[in-house]
């Protein structure tokens, strides 16, 4: 895949002004070289498939407060879209970034830094693990509390709704899942694999993970996923499974200032 399809809220290429997603127009950065959906995945994603789920200020936009923690800014962010990043997300509210180099204006608290990498999929030989049964609304308090117990990472009330979440009941107890996140156009992030510590060991988080690939790419869609650096034994799981690294990124989560003001604007 040559470029990402992404749009702000009007569905012009980087352009500033408010009103309903449009349909997506390719869009460049300033040096003309296309963006690859994965280099800024939020952003694809809420400007293609996950359009339904985005909240635009700007240039800026946010899946819902429920659904997803992250935020996307443009490659290279002015003080006017950290001015509207803080607006979206409110006066001293935490912001999550994944990806955005820039370190936020002065005024921001910073509350962590992460390195962290990007694989990819294509390699992979997905396949359906009978086990595992579809996970939905109905099993979300079971989902948060496995997600309590196993820390996978962000995990909220509503983000069953960004695509398909698979896993494995023993004795009636939840104690295995893997589901999908962001899905910029042809990409599917696999997220929120976790295992309880009493099935650890079973192959278990391998064979979900297959499963979840399985759905995607018999959506027609290629898999990708997320980890800490520092998660090496998960890393060599998953590049075991096929999976190999396409980049290095960053995460950050920072707190937005106490008091909002908007940056001065030039004549």
């Amino acid at each position: 895949m040559s470029e990402a399809y992404v749009t702000d809220h009007r569905g012009a290429p980087a352009s500033r002004g408010s009103g309903p997603v449009g349909a997506a127009e390719p869009w460049r950065e300033s040096s003309g070289l296309p963006l690859h959906p994965l280099d800024n995945p939020s952003l694809s994603a809420l400007s293609g498939p996950q359009a339904h789920l985005a909240e635009w200020r700007g240039r800026v936009v946010r899946y819902p407060a429920d659904v997803a923690p992250w935020f996307a800014l443009p490659e290279e962010p002015d003080a006017e879209d950290w001015a509207d990043a803080a607006a979206l997300a409110g006066p001293g509210a935490s912001v999550m970034l994944m990806g955005v180099r820039q370190a936020p204006p002065g005024d921001w608290e910073i509350g962590f830094e992460a390195d962290g990498v990007q694989l990819t999929g294509e390699g992979l030989r997905p396949g359906a693990y009978p086990e595992a049964v579809r996970l939905g609304a109905e099993d979300v308090p079971e989902m948060l509390d496995l997600v309590a117990r196993t820390r996978p990472g962000p995990f909220l009330p509503r983000t069953v709704e960004l695509g398909t979440y698979l896993g494995v009941r023993r004795e009636g107890v939840l104690v295995a899942m893997a589901g999908e996140r962001v899905r910029p156009t042809g990409w599917s992030e696999i997220s929120a694999v976790c295992t309880d510590a009493s099935v650890r060991g079973q192959g278990l988080a391998s064979r979900l993970v297959l499963a979840v690939a399985h759905v995607i790419t018999e959506r027609g869609d290629v898999p990708f996923l997320h980890a800490a650096a520092e998660n090496t034994g998960a890393i060599r799981l998953y590049e075991s499974l096929g999976f190999r690294l396409r980049r290095t990124t960053l995460f950050r989560g920072a707190t937005t200032p106490s008091e909002l003001s908007s940056p001065a604007v030039g004549v």
